[in-house]
């Protein structure tokens, strides 16, 4: 199989790093995009992998990112829109409206605009390319005090579907993988709460939280050529949350 370049967003940390060090394992061409130019750098150094500093919100820093791995590396083949943030948490009443407008702005917005710029690039270039968004069971089961957050997800997944919709002509699949609660930086608090994490396991019928190496081969999947028949989807990996 020939090296694809594969760019992983919020690929400095969590499911990103490690979506970022299955690639590059599998011996693609891996961009690690983040906001965070020096975490990206360290992260990308310690892989032997290329990284780019990149904020998903801003259409110009998109738009600069693309045209700075395309030149390096030729044509993307692969995007995983992983970054992604929850900014805090309450109920919707009471919710700061800042929280809202920053979950939306990286979540939705940095989705599209990824989506957006890196799909006219494949269908510029004719590459039959691979996109996958990382959603959240949280999409279709609501959680008290995420509503915010669970909403971006469920419009991830809309996108997710339009996409693919659009984009199948030209040969370019479009999914998404739905993970349940995973142990990450942007979970730690969460996760050493040892009441909190039990009773969210409570919920879960295989019984643990995921880890990243749990949501990872379901990236890598949807992105392979064994994959060339799936687009549209969005997959849980929950340990069968949504059953409940």
């Amino acid at each position: 199989m020939n090296k694809r370049t594969v760019v992983v967003t919020g690929g400095a940390s969590g499911i990103g790093r490690a979506t970022a060090e299955a690639f590059a394992g599998e011996g693609e061409h891996v961009v690690i995009a983040d906001i965070s130019g020096e975490a990206a750098r360290d992260v990308a150094k310690e892989l032997g992998v290329d990284h780019v500093e990149l904020d998903i919100s801003d259409p110009e820093s998109v738009d600069a990112a693309v045209a700075a791995v395309t030149a390096r590396t030729g044509p993307i083949d692969v995007l995983v829109n992983n970054a992604g943030l929850a900014g805090g948490g309450g109920p919707i009443t009471a919710l700061d409206v800042a929280v809202f407008d920053r979950c939306v702005r990286v979540n939705f917005r940095g989705t599209f605009l990824m989506t957006r710029a890196v799909g006219a690039h494949m269908v510029a270039a004719g590459t039959r390319g691979a996109i996958v968004n990382i959603s959240s069971i949280g999409a279709r089961q609501p959680t008290p005090g995420l509503g915010h957050y669970e909403a971006t997800k469920a419009a991830v997944e809309a996108l997710t579907r339009s996409a693919a919709l659009e984009l199948a002509p030209h040969g370019i699949r479009v999914n998404a993988v739905a993970p349940g609660p995973v142990l990450t930086p942007m979970t730690a608090g969460f996760a050493a709460d040892t009441a909190a994490r039990e009773a969210w396991e409570a919920r879960i019928p295989l019984g643990s939280i995921a880890s990243v190496s749990d949501v990872v081969p379901s990236v890598v999947f949807l992105a392979s050529p064994g994959a060339r028949h799936i687009t549209g989807a969005s997959l849980q990996v929950d340990g069968g949350q949504l059953l409940g």
